[in-house]
């Protein structure tokens, strides 16, 4: 059985001393930023000490900022720019087609379109799964660089960014995915094509990181929640969303995780907080045996990556949790696994002490595994995961990574 310290309650801690820490800095480093996923008592730290301090730009700032610089030269992007039009006539619909679909080469127009397992059409380039994931990709990048550099520039753009793809009612998706991953020849959509819009929890802690600026207004902020209320509705309700709660692998694991989290962003905690409580049984259960491995991923032509992927769908359903004061990071059933389990089990692959003995059509990234330790190591107060994790490069330590802006290590300080 793992333990640890209720994560609410030091992380109440940590926020007291930071308020009494940085209490003569800039008011805006005094409050940690209401992010869900993002961890804003380590950012509002690290923020306060990287300024107390004096000391010359860190690599990871650095990095952001060059990041940062071309964001602002792209965009923004719209359904409704898109040459393809969805079978409702309305370009305001989002419309996917499925990423290892293809024609078929036996038929003059290749339809029915057949299924290649991870190997990606380039034909879905075309559709509107691009923007969505640059505007979100983009905007919480932008978010953080205001955040950490205060840029206005950076805000102007990220706010830009997401009023065009949510807001204004002349460019704006309806908040809908009735034709995502559609499959020419068999079907104009489908419930698993909700796994597009997962890039949206990122798009969520961007709209709250640009809170602290002028250029996100309030009107801003009730439109995106207004948005989120309406496809939070339409996940729950309609027959596609119904369909992807009942899968059975990632799709069901990053469907909760976007229900929770746009339920919490829309002012719903209380929907949020039952999905979260049934993620031990319905998901957690199922998906991860008493070794740690997920049978549904490790069936995949790609399975070190798809492992990897759930797994981070599970942290991010566990990091929600702690909003509602659900413990997801301990729970563990008869002959079945937990969170905890999964990561350990994919450790020794990560690091090439074990040999991958599962599927792998590309080549086993470990590095891919940086993120969950440093998460893991902040949530369980493991220093361990941290070691690990500065093992997966062991010769370019990870200082300009991410991660080191978005769940910085002042936690494992605070509490060796």
């Amino acid at each position: 059985m793992h333990t640890m310290i209720p994560r609410c309650v030091w992380l109440l801690a940590i926020g007291s001393l930071l308020q009494t820490a940085i209490a003569a800095q800039d008011p805006v480093a005094i409050d940690p930023p209401r992010t869900l996923i993002l961890d804003a008592q380590g950012m509002a730290g690290q923020y306060a000490r990287w300024q107390d301090s004096g000391d010359s730009v860190p690599p990871a700032i650095e990095n952001l900022r060059r990041e940062a610089d071309e964001c602002r030269t792209e965009g923004p992007w719209t359904v409704v720019s898109k040459s393809i039009v969805p079978p409702s006539g309305d370009k305001h619909d989002y419309i996917s087609v499925g990423p290892y679909w293809w024609p078929d080469p036996a038929k003059p127009d290749g339809k029915p379109y057949i299924r290649r397992d991870g190997e990606v059409n380039p034909e879905r380039m075309e559709y509107d799964n691009v923007g969505l994931k640059k505007t979100c990709g983009n905007s919480l990048t932008l978010a953080l660089a205001w955040y950490y550099t205060r840029n206005p520039d950076d805000a102007r753009h990220a706010a830009e960014l997401l009023r065009t793809w949510f807001v204004r009612p002349e460019t704006a998706m309806n908040p809908n995915l009735n034709f995502g991953q559609a499959i020419p020849g068999r079907t104009t959509g489908r419930g698993i094509g909700i796994i597009d819009t997962a890039c949206l929890i990122g798009a969520v802690d961007a709209a709250l990181l640009l809170e602290t600026s002028p250029a996100w207004t309030d009107a801003d902020a009730r439109s995106l929640r207004q948005w989120f209320a309406q496809y939070l509705h339409w996940l729950r309700h309609s027959k596609h969303g119904r369909d992807e709660d009942r899968t059975k692998n990632n799709h069901a694991t990053w469907y909760d995780a976007q229900v929770a989290c746009f339920a919490l962003y829309a002012g719903q905690p209380d929907v949020a907080r039952e999905v979260l409580r049934n993620v031990a049984e319905r998901r957690i259960k199922s998906q991860i045996r008493d070794d740690g491995s997920q049978p549904h991923e490790l069936a995949r032509t790609k399975s070190w990556d798809y492992s990897v992927m759930n797994l981070k769908a599970f942290i991010n359903l566990a990091t929600l949790a702690d909003h509602v004061d659900v413990d997801l990071w301990n729970h563990h059933s008869d002959n079945a696994g937990g969170i905890r389990d999964a990561l350990d089990f994919l450790i020794p692959f990560a690091l090439s002490e074990s040999d991958w003995k599962h599927e792998q059509i590309t080549p086993l990234d470990g590095a891919k595994l940086a993120e969950l330790l440093r998460r893991a190591a902040i949530a369980y107060q493991e220093p361990k995961y941290e070691t690990l994790l500065h093992r997966l490069a062991p010769d370019d330590q990870p200082t300009d990574a991410r991660f080191q802006l978005t769940h910085p290590a002042i936690h494992l300080q605070a509490h060796p």
